[in-house]
Formats: structure tokens, sequence, C-alpha cells
């Protein structure tokens, strides 16, 4: 029960993460943004099970196995999409971050040591994924002649790749570690990454106008988007299969979509929708098996 309502906070919460992306890299730098929100949460995760007496003697041994996922959904993941939130709507940001479930079955079967053949519901769910995907590109054909929106559609598709090899990276690896401390060090490592890499990429010429509403969205996405809904999504992960928490992405884009709407005054169009759809559709019959037990993968 405790799985299933961290996962319910997670399909919320970061539902509500990209709004906040947006307005806080509206006047920081992004990936300056992504490294202080991740490392700060990892940070104060830390401090937290210190004083509880939690923190376990951190070695080698602990720390390596969560480097990999930590590049790959914080620095990678979290970081490229906030970078990509400079040139793209966050609505649809998000519409391409639920195509992560898609991701999730094509790098299960690619990496897998037996190869069965694929059900049908796999492959129409693969191809309405896909169908999804182009309508994405269908919808934003005029945008795409702009440099800085089509980078940020294509560091958006390799995030959402990013993300899912790291879900399962984080799932297959047995760690005597527990989920708040995996969290704290994939959060820290990967806010670090994103760190050292900002000097180089980030434009620090509006630093200076920083505003009030980016500092709200900081500390919104540090304790909210970060601290709480990243604990939940491992806790979940540890304790449902993968691509039961993968369910997250039916709901993170339908909220995304309506407050970008309502308080960022982004604009969709009919086939945002049918993408939209197509997407989720095609996630459905990724995860639905009438009649037969999910297994962790």
């Amino acid at each position: 029960m405790r799985a299933y309502l961290a996962l319910a906070i997670v399909c919320i919460v970061w539902g509500t993460t990209y709004m906040a992306l947006r307005i806080g890299v509206e006047s920081f730098p992004p990936f300056l943004f992504s490294g202080i929100r991740n490392t700060a949460a990892g940070l104060i995760l830390l401090i937290i099970l210190f004083i509880s007496g939690r923190l376990p003697r951190l070695g080698i041994k602990e720390i390596a196995p969560q480097l990999l996922p930590g590049v790959l959904m914080v620095a990678i993941g979290n970081g490229f999409v906030g970078w990509s939130e400079q040139y793209i709507p966050s609505g649809l940001a998000a519409l391409i971050v639920s195509i992560m479930p898609v991701y999730v079955v094509l790098i299960n079967f690619a990496t897998s040591r037996e190869k069965k053949t694929p059900s049908w519901s796999v492959l129409a769910g693969l191809t309405l994924g896909f169908m999804g995907i182009v309508l994405i590109f269908r919808d934003n054909l005029r945008d795409l002649a702009k440099p800085g929106y089509l980078l940020g559609i294509i560091l958006s598709f390799i995030a959402v790749l990013s993300w899912a090899a790291g879900t399962i990276v984080a799932k297959k690896q047995k760690t005597s570690t527990d989920a708040f401390t995996n969290a704290s060090l994939q959060l820290s490592s990967g806010g670090l990454v994103l760190l050292f890499l900002s000097p180089f990429i980030d434009n620090y010429e509006g630093v200076s106008a920083i505003s009030a509403s980016g500092i709200y969205a900081l500390i919104y996405l540090i304790f909210i988007g970060s601290i709480l809904a990243y604990n939940c999504y491992l806790y979940a992960l540890k304790h449902l299969p993968v691509t039961t928490v993968s369910l997250y992405t039916y709901i993170n884009p339908f909220i995304a979509l309506l407050l970008g709407v309502l308080f960022l005054g982004e604009s969709t169009t009919w086939i945002t929708w049918l993408a939209l759809g197509s997407t989720l559709c095609g996630i459905f019959l990724l995860t639905f098996k009438p009649g037969k037990r999910q297994t962790p993968v």
C-alpha cells in the first residue's frame, strides 16, 4: 500500500514540476538551476539521515552503484529537460517525457538474454508510442526551423532515453543501502555533474536578474520535486515492477499541459492532445497484461 501511495505522489507532484522548471529557467541558467536544485536536495537528505541516525557508513561499495543512475536520471534526464524548457513549452516537454515506458520496453528487450517474440499488445503499444512521436514533430513543424527549439526537442528525447536507462539500472542493481540513502547519493552526484558542466554550457549574462518566482520555483523543486517525489519514486521502484512505476507518465503530461495553458499561457492544438492520446494508449498496451501478474524487471 505504501508503494502505491508513493507512486501516487510521484504522479501528481512530477506533473507540476514542468511548470516550476520553466519558471526557474526564465531567470536562472538551466544547468545551474538544476544543479543547485538536486545537489541541495541530496545534501539535505544526507543531513536528515545523519541527524536521525539512519545514515549508514558510506564507502566506495555503497556510493559507486548510485553514480551511474544519478548521472543518467538526474544529470542527463533532469538537466537536459531543464535546458530544453528555455525554448519549448513545459507541456510539450512533459508530452515527450511521457514516452518513457516505450524506451523501457525497448531497452529491456535489447538487454535481455532471452529474445522472446513480442506479443501483439507490445507491438501495438510500440506502434502507438512511435505514432505519438511522429505527431509531436508534426505539430511543431514550423517551430522546428528555430535552432533552439529543434535542439530542445532532440535533447528532451535524449533525456527520456537516459531516464529510462537509469530507471532500469537502478531497478536491477543490488545495493545494501535503502531508498532514502540511494536518493541522496543519486541527487547529489547528478547535481554535482550539472554544477561542473554549468560554466561550460550555461549563459550567465542574466544571472543578476533572478526573480522572486525563480527562487520560489527552486525551493519548491528542492523540497517537493526532489526530496519528496524522488524518494517516493525510488521507494516505489524498489517495491513495484518497473512497468507499474512507469504508469506515472499517464498523469504527468495531463497535469503539465493543463498548468502550462492555465498559468504560463502555453498553447495546444488538437494534434497535441492526439499525440498524448496515442502515446497513452501505447503505454496502456505495453503495461497492461490481463490475467497475468507482473513481475519485477
